[in-house]
């Protein structure tokens, strides 16, 4: 089971390297410091780790593929994204979930993806200005651009960690992707985050479930546990 996900069962990683997008939050920066394999594996320029492409990946499960970084950031060669794909079409019986900061490449390989995909974007606020702050991943505004262009697979936006927000443009965003489910959650590693109340999320997640569902991670609860 994935840590980031209770849904998943399997998560796999296909890729080495540091990502380009630097997020200040990423919870593989603390697994860095404390596992020397993780930070061999997630230290220097982006590679195919070739070995991971001789594994099977079973039948009948829900795969989150490249948990650890961004498959479709900039910086990835397609030929390396294409190998991927390509190898999980040799078990078209599970079911791949992709999450990206990144869809504009989700459009590069529309024709390539197994049939069986789940697409994700992240968007933790519609503030641009905290974003720019934490993260150098493309602007929300990209994201929510090219995201409204997927329409060959299932989509989702994942609200984690969830940053402050203004309520009404943020629901908005998350309406014009027209997602299939939204999943929310909260800062897990004491990143000094500005996060809203409560108050506001009870808010964000009543009005969003009008017209999509919303899956709510555990880790949310101690936004509520502050009050």
């Amino acid at each position: 089971m994935s840590n980031m996900y209770a849904f998943i069962d399997v998560t796999r990683n296909f890729l080495g390297g540091v990502c380009q997008h630097k997020c200040k939050y990423c919870y593989i920066n603390s697994m860095k410091e404390k596992f020397p394999n993780i930070r061999e594996r997630y230290s220097g320029e982006i590679r195919l780790l070739e070995k991971e492409l001789n594994k099977g990946e079973g039948t009948g499960n829900i795969v989150f593929v490249q948990d650890m970084g961004d498959l479709f950031a900039n910086n990835v060669p397609s030929e390396f994204i294409l190998k991927i794909l390509e190898h999980l079409k040799k078990y078209p019986d599970n079911t791949y979930l992709f999450q990206t900061k990144n869809p504009k490449r989700y459009l590069e390989f529309e024709d390539d993806f197994p049939s069986n995909v789940v697409l994700g974007v992240t968007i933790e606020t519609n503030d641009e200005g905290k974003i720019k702050k934490i993260s150098k991943a493309p602007s929300i505004k990209d994201r929510q651009d090219y995201m409204q262009r997927v329409k060959f697979a299932k989509t989702f936006v994942t609200i984690e960690p969830i940053i402050s927000f203004n309520l009404e443009e943020f629901v908005r965003i998350i309406r014009d992707i027209n997602p299939d489910f939204v999943n929310i959650g909260a800062d897990s590693k004491n990143n000094g985050l500005n996060e809203p109340s409560w108050d506001e999320v009870e808010s964000l997640i009543r009005e969003l479930k009008k017209f999509t569902g919303v899956k709510v991670k555990p880790n949310l609860l101690r936004l509520k546990e502050k009050l």
